[in-house]
Protein backbone atom coordinates (compact mmCIF):
# COMPACT_ATOMS: atom_id res chain seq x y z
CA UNK A 1 0.00 0.00 0.00
CA UNK A 2 1.66 3.37 -0.74
CA UNK A 3 0.38 6.69 -0.10
CA UNK A 4 0.62 10.01 -1.60
CA UNK A 5 1.62 13.17 0.28
CA UNK A 6 0.57 14.67 2.45
CA UNK A 7 -0.36 11.31 3.99
CA UNK A 8 1.44 8.41 5.56
CA UNK A 9 0.62 4.67 6.06
CA UNK A 10 -1.67 6.35 8.48
CA UNK A 11 -4.51 6.63 5.71
CA UNK A 12 -4.29 3.19 5.26
CA UNK A 13 -4.68 1.80 9.14
CA UNK A 14 -8.76 0.94 8.28
CA UNK A 15 -7.30 -1.76 5.29
CA UNK A 16 -4.62 -2.93 7.72
CA UNK A 17 -7.00 -3.11 9.92
CA UNK A 18 -9.64 -5.18 7.94
CA UNK A 19 -7.05 -7.37 5.33
CA UNK A 20 -4.21 -8.22 7.61
CA UNK A 21 -5.92 -11.44 8.71
CA UNK A 22 -6.14 -12.25 5.34
CA UNK A 23 -3.19 -10.27 3.43
CA UNK A 24 0.49 -9.82 4.37
CA UNK A 25 -0.16 -5.69 4.18
CA UNK A 26 3.46 -4.07 3.65
CA UNK A 27 2.59 -0.34 4.12
CA UNK A 28 5.91 2.02 3.81
CA UNK A 29 6.25 5.60 4.70
CA UNK A 30 8.47 7.33 1.81
CA UNK A 31 11.14 8.83 2.86
CA UNK A 32 10.90 12.22 4.32
CA UNK A 33 6.92 11.08 5.40
CA UNK A 34 5.11 9.66 8.51
CA UNK A 35 7.94 8.34 10.30
CA UNK A 36 10.89 7.19 7.97
CA UNK A 37 13.57 9.95 7.82
CA UNK A 38 13.20 13.23 6.73
CA UNK A 39 16.62 14.32 5.15
CA UNK A 40 16.46 18.10 4.74
CA UNK A 41 19.31 17.53 1.32
CA UNK A 42 17.89 14.54 0.35
CA UNK A 43 16.94 14.42 -3.87
CA UNK A 44 12.65 14.17 -3.49
CA UNK A 45 12.30 13.32 -7.13
CA UNK A 46 10.26 10.53 -8.49
CA UNK A 47 12.58 8.44 -9.80
CA UNK A 48 14.51 7.95 -6.20
CA UNK A 49 10.86 7.40 -4.50
CA UNK A 50 10.79 4.23 -7.53
CA UNK A 51 14.26 2.96 -6.48
CA UNK A 52 13.34 3.30 -2.59
CA UNK A 53 10.09 0.82 -3.70
CA UNK A 54 12.45 -1.26 -5.36
CA UNK A 55 14.81 -1.40 -3.38
CA UNK A 56 12.05 -2.56 -0.33
CA UNK A 57 10.43 -5.13 -2.30
CA UNK A 58 13.92 -6.74 -3.12
CA UNK A 59 15.22 -6.44 0.42
CA UNK A 60 12.05 -8.19 1.54
CA UNK A 61 12.59 -10.86 -1.46
CA UNK A 62 8.81 -10.59 -2.74
CA UNK A 63 8.02 -12.23 -6.12
CA UNK A 64 4.70 -11.50 -6.65
CA UNK A 65 2.64 -8.88 -5.13
CA UNK A 66 -0.22 -6.61 -5.43
CA UNK A 67 -0.47 -2.69 -5.02
CA UNK A 68 -2.48 -0.38 -3.37
CA UNK A 69 -1.96 3.34 -4.26
CA UNK A 70 -3.58 6.77 -3.90
CA UNK A 71 -2.50 10.07 -4.77
CA UNK A 72 1.65 10.01 -5.65
CA UNK A 73 1.61 6.47 -4.49
CA UNK A 74 0.21 5.89 -8.35
CA UNK A 75 3.52 7.26 -9.96
CA UNK A 76 5.77 5.86 -7.39
CA UNK A 77 3.83 2.53 -7.92
CA UNK A 78 3.58 2.63 -11.60
CA UNK A 79 6.90 3.36 -11.94
CA UNK A 80 7.97 0.44 -9.95
CA UNK A 81 5.01 -1.75 -12.02
CA UNK A 82 6.22 -0.62 -15.09
CA UNK A 83 9.92 -2.30 -14.25
CA UNK A 84 8.71 -4.99 -12.96
CA UNK A 85 5.62 -6.27 -14.72
CA UNK A 86 6.06 -10.07 -14.31
CA UNK A 87 5.78 -9.77 -10.27
CA UNK A 88 2.68 -7.86 -10.39
CA UNK A 89 -0.82 -9.85 -9.55
CA UNK A 90 -3.20 -7.17 -9.47
CA UNK A 91 -3.49 -3.12 -8.99
CA UNK A 92 -5.92 -0.98 -7.15
CA UNK A 93 -6.05 2.87 -7.31
CA UNK A 94 -7.75 5.29 -5.64
CA UNK A 95 -7.60 9.23 -6.74
CA UNK A 96 -4.12 9.33 -8.23
CA UNK A 97 -2.63 9.90 -11.68
CA UNK A 98 -0.70 7.98 -14.39
CA UNK A 99 0.66 10.40 -16.47
CA UNK A 100 2.63 13.14 -13.81
CA UNK A 101 2.82 15.51 -16.89
CA UNK A 102 -0.48 16.61 -16.92
CA UNK A 103 -1.97 20.41 -16.19
CA UNK A 104 -3.00 21.07 -12.39
CA UNK A 105 -4.92 23.10 -10.73
CA UNK A 106 -4.46 27.07 -9.46
CA UNK A 107 -3.75 26.18 -6.05
CA UNK A 108 -1.35 23.56 -7.02
CA UNK A 109 0.86 25.75 -9.10
CA UNK A 110 0.94 28.44 -6.75
CA UNK A 111 2.30 25.41 -3.69
CA UNK A 112 5.75 25.62 -6.45
CA UNK A 113 5.99 28.98 -6.77
CA UNK A 114 9.27 30.43 -4.84
CA UNK A 115 8.49 31.98 -1.36
CA UNK A 116 4.93 31.59 -1.39
CA UNK A 117 5.14 27.33 -1.44
CA UNK A 118 7.71 27.03 1.18
CA UNK A 119 5.61 29.35 3.16
CA UNK A 120 2.26 27.89 2.97
CA UNK A 121 3.44 24.48 3.14
CA UNK A 122 6.16 24.18 5.50
CA UNK A 123 5.86 27.39 7.68
CA UNK A 124 1.88 27.54 7.93
CA UNK A 125 1.61 24.00 7.16
CA UNK A 126 -0.85 24.47 4.34
CA UNK A 127 -0.63 21.45 3.32
CA UNK A 128 -0.97 18.48 5.71
CA UNK A 129 -3.10 20.71 8.08
CA UNK A 130 -5.38 21.92 4.90
CA UNK A 131 -5.92 18.66 3.71
CA UNK A 132 -7.70 17.40 7.06
CA UNK A 133 -10.57 19.91 5.89
CA UNK A 134 -10.03 20.23 1.87
CA UNK A 135 -9.75 16.33 1.03
CA UNK A 136 -12.94 14.91 2.74
CA UNK A 137 -16.41 15.91 2.81
CA UNK A 138 -17.45 14.10 5.97
CA UNK A 139 -15.64 16.35 8.85
CA UNK A 140 -12.75 14.10 10.26
CA UNK A 141 -12.23 13.97 14.23
CA UNK A 142 -10.15 15.30 15.75
CA UNK A 143 -8.13 12.60 16.50
CA UNK A 144 -8.04 11.39 13.08
CA UNK A 145 -7.31 15.10 12.17
CA UNK A 146 -4.24 14.86 14.54
CA UNK A 147 -2.97 11.22 13.59
CA UNK A 148 -2.88 12.44 9.68
CA UNK A 149 -0.70 15.79 11.12
CA UNK A 150 1.38 14.60 13.45
CA UNK A 151 4.36 13.69 11.57
CA UNK A 152 4.34 16.93 9.58
CA UNK A 153 4.41 18.66 13.11
CA UNK A 154 7.89 20.97 12.21
CA UNK A 155 9.14 22.95 9.74
CA UNK A 156 11.79 20.30 9.51
CA UNK A 157 9.46 17.66 9.02
CA UNK A 158 7.71 18.97 6.13
CA UNK A 159 10.55 19.01 4.18
CA UNK A 160 9.02 16.32 1.74
CA UNK A 161 5.68 18.32 1.92
CA UNK A 162 6.81 20.74 0.07
CA UNK A 163 9.43 18.59 -1.98
CA UNK A 164 6.55 16.35 -3.54
CA UNK A 165 5.04 19.44 -4.88
CA UNK A 166 7.99 20.82 -6.43
CA UNK A 167 8.26 17.34 -8.06
CA UNK A 168 5.44 17.85 -10.22
CA UNK A 169 6.96 18.34 -13.83
CA UNK A 170 4.71 21.06 -15.08
CA UNK A 171 7.01 21.84 -18.23
CA UNK A 172 8.97 20.24 -20.26
CA UNK A 173 12.29 21.96 -18.42
CA UNK A 174 11.73 20.45 -15.13
CA UNK A 175 14.26 17.41 -14.02
CA UNK A 176 11.52 14.68 -13.39
CA UNK A 177 10.23 15.17 -16.96
CA UNK A 178 11.29 12.62 -18.47
CA UNK A 179 11.36 10.41 -16.07
CA UNK A 180 7.40 11.09 -15.83
CA UNK A 181 7.27 10.40 -19.69
CA UNK A 182 9.08 7.54 -19.80
CA UNK A 183 6.81 5.84 -16.74
CA UNK A 184 4.16 6.17 -19.45
CA UNK A 185 5.58 4.92 -22.51
CA UNK A 186 6.20 1.51 -19.81
CA UNK A 187 2.43 1.69 -18.86
CA UNK A 188 1.79 -0.91 -22.16
CA UNK A 189 3.86 -3.25 -19.88
CA UNK A 190 0.67 -3.61 -17.63
CA UNK A 191 -2.13 -3.69 -20.15
CA UNK A 192 -3.22 -7.07 -18.99
CA UNK A 193 -3.01 -6.73 -15.47
CA UNK A 194 -6.28 -6.55 -13.24
CA UNK A 195 -6.83 -2.90 -12.24
CA UNK A 196 -9.43 -1.26 -9.78
CA UNK A 197 -10.05 2.10 -9.93
CA UNK A 198 -11.86 4.20 -7.18
CA UNK A 199 -12.95 7.45 -7.15
CA UNK A 200 -13.84 10.60 -5.05
CA UNK A 201 -15.68 12.78 -7.55
CA UNK A 202 -15.22 15.62 -5.32
CA UNK A 203 -11.69 15.60 -5.11
CA UNK A 204 -9.90 19.32 -5.06
CA UNK A 205 -6.68 18.81 -7.27
CA UNK A 206 -7.58 15.39 -9.00
CA UNK A 207 -10.53 16.23 -11.22
CA UNK A 208 -12.50 13.65 -13.80
CA UNK A 209 -9.60 15.14 -16.38
CA UNK A 210 -7.25 12.47 -14.07
CA UNK A 211 -9.95 9.65 -14.02
CA UNK A 212 -10.07 10.19 -17.94
CA UNK A 213 -6.33 9.78 -18.04
CA UNK A 214 -6.77 6.14 -15.97
CA UNK A 215 -9.66 5.08 -18.36
CA UNK A 216 -7.45 5.81 -21.50
CA UNK A 217 -4.64 3.94 -20.66
CA UNK A 218 -6.25 0.77 -18.72
CA UNK A 219 -9.69 0.37 -20.74
CA UNK A 220 -10.31 -2.86 -18.91
CA UNK A 221 -10.36 -1.13 -15.70
CA UNK A 222 -13.21 -1.88 -12.73
CA UNK A 223 -14.26 1.59 -11.75
CA UNK A 224 -15.94 2.63 -8.91
CA UNK A 225 -16.83 6.18 -8.72
CA UNK A 226 -18.18 7.80 -5.53
CA UNK A 227 -20.36 11.24 -5.87
CA UNK A 228 -20.10 12.78 -2.54
CA UNK A 229 -15.89 11.55 -1.92
CA UNK A 230 -13.22 14.28 -1.70
CA UNK A 231 -9.92 13.37 -2.55
CA UNK A 232 -8.91 11.29 0.80
CA UNK A 233 -11.84 8.86 -0.76
CA UNK A 234 -11.05 6.20 2.46
CA UNK A 235 -11.78 8.38 4.81
CA UNK A 236 -15.32 9.49 3.31
CA UNK A 237 -16.90 5.84 1.64
CA UNK A 238 -14.41 3.28 4.08
CA UNK A 239 -17.08 1.21 5.26
CA UNK A 240 -18.50 1.04 1.26
CA UNK A 241 -14.95 0.58 0.15
CA UNK A 242 -14.03 -2.41 2.21
CA UNK A 243 -15.64 -4.89 0.56
CA UNK A 244 -15.46 -3.75 -3.12
CA UNK A 245 -11.21 -3.97 -2.77
CA UNK A 246 -11.50 -7.16 -0.79
CA UNK A 247 -14.02 -8.77 -3.46
CA UNK A 248 -11.22 -7.48 -6.33
CA UNK A 249 -7.95 -8.76 -4.91
CA UNK A 250 -9.88 -12.05 -3.15
CA UNK A 251 -11.36 -13.27 -6.72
Amino acid sequence: MLHGNPTWSFYYRNLIKAYSGSYRCIVPDHIGCGYSDKPQDYQYRLENHVNNLGALVEHLKLDSYSLIMHDWGGPIGLGHAGLHADQIKKMTFFNSTCNLCMDYPIRIKLCTTPIIGPFMIRRMNFFAGGATKMAVKKKMSADVAQGFKAPYDTYENRIANLQFVLDIPLSKKHPTWDYGQGLVERLKNLADKPIQILWGKKDFCFDDIFLDGFRSQFPNADIHEFPNAGHYVLEDEIDAIIPIVREFHDA
